[in-house]
Parts: structure tokens; sequence; C-alpha cells
């Protein structure tokens, strides 16, 4: 379809030269005489593009300008003036004027200005497209009174930009939460950057948060840190109670002031970032404990958001269930799966206590592994049938089972233990490692290795 151009100028020879001129390269042409007739067309019918006259009668085209902005940010308006200054074509762009046309006008400009504004309305719709699509896959999911709720504090919290603390189980969802506080924010278009504070060794945490200078533990360069990359945007921190005394101090700093040192620097370095953090521990009793700073709690504790397990929303694991169908469907480039009542029956029956993260994998494994479009209540683990609380696999044969050497056998049990505790301490990956006696970059490396996942 023919992208369409309206043209609001009072003069009717300009109206006709530009009609021609337009016509002739395939566009469709509307008109205006002035900022109201306008508006009122735009209303009617949006345009792709507006060629705006400045100096017009009833309703100048500054004051045009403003009025359709502000009905449709979108909107892309080109100016035109025969009495222009600089001054007026810098407060029509800071208006939000796409460019600005001086009369008499050329031919060349004209075309090469409604070519480029109109790819620039196209790449915006683009972008807004993509970014629906993004956030559709970080949307909060569930149809429980619960997620209700959850999903009305964050349209409530996320426009502020106060820092918010997290709690829940792992697996239930915080960081999920964490991205829709950031979608609903006017921090969207900014850069959404994580650190997981359990996943690294505490002598780290600090450098990947903070950034370090040359020399620092005998670097040879300086290094940047992730506030560096999120600046302008939103930090999250996952599992913020694992983070080291001297990192909450700094961290205190940073929500208190806006500003942080890099590791080994002295210079103040001023960040523009939003904090949110995430526990599955109960920092009221960590700070009791002796374990984290009071005063950091206080802070990170403005706005609280308490995500529940999927135990406590049962209603909603169908729903999710048929969420992620469409999702491996998509990414697989297959045709959609189904499950039958009764197979989907058998997931709803089951506690999940890995959660979502659970529920997710187990979906995802069945999709895979199910050689038909219909996954039925055999192809679902015994496990989940049976509501054993163990991470569900899928049954193996019997040659499978087998393993086919002292050193496969001996990683097979390593990885069937590491999970069978990670279940029973909740996958806080610092309490499994103390129970196991085993340090927590070690735990983490071997899940890696072993294909364990450890993403909320």
């Amino acid at each position: 379809m023919n992208e369409t151009i309206l043209v609001v100028d009072d003069e009717q020879d300009i109206r006709t030269a530009l009609a021609g001129i337009l016509e002739d390269e395939g566009y469709r042409t509307a008109f205006a005489r002035d900022g109201v007739e306008a508006l009122e067309t735009v209303q009617k019918d949006r345009p792709d593009l507006v060629l705006l006259d400045i100096w017009m009668p009833r309703l100048d085209g500054m004051e045009t300008l403003q009025r359709l902005k502000t009905a449709d940010p979108g909107l892309t308006v080109v100016m035109m003036s025969g009495h222009g200054t600089i001054e007026t074509a810098v407060k029509s762009t800071k208006m939000g004027a796409f460019d600005f046309i001086e009369k008499p006008l050329s031919l060349e400009k004209i075309l090469v200005t409604v070519r480029n504004g109109l790819d620039a309305g196209r790449l915006r719709a683009e972008n807004d497209s993509l970014r629906a699509l993004s956030f559709r896959g970080h949307e909060i999911m569930g149809e429980s009174e619960a997620m209700g709720r959850l999903r009305e504090q964050v349209r409530l919290a996320g426009p502020a930009d106060a820092p918010v603390l997290i709690t829940g189980e792992n697996g239930a969802g915080k960081e999920l939460a964490a991205r829709s506080l950031h979608y609903h924010s006017p921090r969207r278009d900014r850069p959404f950057v994580e650190l997981d504070c359990a996943a690294l060794p505490e002598e780290l945490i600090e450098s990947e948060l903070f950034g370090h200078e040359k020399g620092f533990a005998g670097a040879a360069t300086q290094k940047k840190g992730k506030l560096d990359l999120a600046n302008g945007g939103t930090m999250f921190l996952d599992e913020i109670g694992d983070m080291p005394p001297r990192a909450q101090a700094k961290l205190l700093r940073l929500i208190q002031e806006r500003k942080f040192e890099r590791a080994g620097g002295t210079r103040s370095i001023e960040a523009d970032v939003r904090i949110m953090a995430a526990s599955t521990r109960n920092l009221e009793e960590e700070v009791r404990a002796g374990r984290f700073s009071p005063d950091l709690f206080y802070r990170l504790n403005v706005v609280s958001l308490a995500v529940p397990p999927l135990r406590e929303r049962q209603d909603d694991i169908v729903p999710l269930v048929e969420h992620f169908l469409d999702i491996f469907a998509r990414r697989e480039g297959q045709e959609r799966k189904t499950m039958p009542p009764e197979a989907l029956a058998i997931l709803a029956r089951h506690d999940w206590p890995g959660n979502v993260r659970e529920l997710r994998t187990i979906v995802e494994r069945l999709v895979i592994m199910t050689p038909g479009r219909v996954i039925t209540p055999d192809s679902i683990p015994p496990s989940i049938g049976e509501g054993a609380g163990r991470e569900g696999v899928l049954p193996r044969s019997e040659a499978a089972l087998e393993p086919s050497s002292l050193r496969e056998a001996r990683e097979e049990f390593e990885r069937e233990f590491i999970i069978q505790k990670l279940e029973e301490y909740g996958w806080n990956i610092s309490r499994t490692a103390d129970a196991i006696e085993l340090e927590r970059s070690n735990l983490y490396r071997k899940m890696k290795s072993y294909g364990i996942d450890a993403k909320k």
C-alpha cells in the first residue's frame, strides 16, 4: 500500500506543487490549509508523514507540531518555512520534528527528506514491534490471583526510580519480575544488566560489578564493570545475600550518592542506574545474624516484591505449559505440539519444587524427546507423576542407564547427587556448597559441566 503524505500549507500553489511531486513518486497525498484542519485529518486517518508549514492562520505550525506530537509521539513531521531561522529549526527539532526545510522548496531536498523520514518511521515501528515481542518473552505469566497482584505491583513500581528487592524461591521468576519492572520503567530503552552474586567467588564480585583500575591484584589494564554497561538503565543483582561486606558497603554508597569507585581506585565515578536485587534468603534474618548490612537492606527494601512459588498458584501451571509449548515451537521452527487433558492433569498435580524453571525444563525435554505431535501421559517422567520432587528426567533406555566406564558411572552419580542436594536446599548454590563441603565456584563449574541449569 502506498504511503500517505499530509501536506499542511495555507498556499494553494504550494499544496498543488507538492501533490504533483509526491504523487509522481508513488505516494498518496492529503491536504490541510491550516493546523486546525491538520489535526482533524490526522485524527480521522493517520498519515505516514506530515509536511507542515510554520506560518499559517488560525493555528500556526509550531503549535500544531506540539499537539500532533502530544497525541502521537511516533508521527514523523517535517517543518517547512520561508521565514525560517536557525533558532526556529532548532526549536522545532527539540519539539520532535524530524527535519526542517526552507522555502523556496527544492525538489531534490523534498524527496530526500520524505524518503529519510519514512525510513525512520518504519525503523521506529520495527523497533517497537521487536521490543513488544521481546517483552512477551519476559512477561509475567499466570492467571492466578497471586500473579495478578504481582503484575499490578510491577505496573505501579515500574515507573519509579527507587531500588527494588525481590524475594522468592529459586526458579519462581525473580529475574522475570525484574525484567518486567525494567520494561515498565522510563529506562526500558536502556540496558538491563544482571550479575549473579552466587555464581562468583567473593573476591571477584567487586571487580565484576564496579570494575578495577590498572594494577589491582596485578591487573595489566583498567577494566570497566557491569555498572558501566548498565549506565542509564537497570542493574539487577541476583542472590544479593551472597555479596561480601566490602561490596555491600560500596553498593550502599552507590544507591545513596549515585557514585562508586573501581576496585583499587580512588576516583569517584557517577552512575545513573536503578538497582534491583533478588534473594532466596531471608535478608532480615541475615541482618540479625550479622551477615548482611542493615543499612543496605533498608535502602534496597524501598519497594519489596514477593514472587510466590508455583505450588501456591497451581492454576497457573496449565497456562504456563501452553505458553512454553508456543515458545519452543517458534524456537525450533516446528509445528506446535499438544498435550491432552490427562497429560496436563499430571503436570498440574505436581508440586514443582524447582518452580517455573523446573516446569519449563520438563516441557522443553518433552517437546524435544516426544517423536509425535501429541505428548501423552506415558511421555511424562514417572517422578513427575509421583510428585517425588526431584528434577524430572525423561525415561531412558536400559542401555542408556548402564554407564560404559567407571568414570561415567562416577559422573552420573555426582550429577544426580548435586541435583538432589540443590533440590534439598532450594537451589541455593551457597548453602548447597556449604552442605557438601565444596567451594561455591567449584560447585558452579560442576553444574555447568553437567548441564544443570542455574538460571532464574
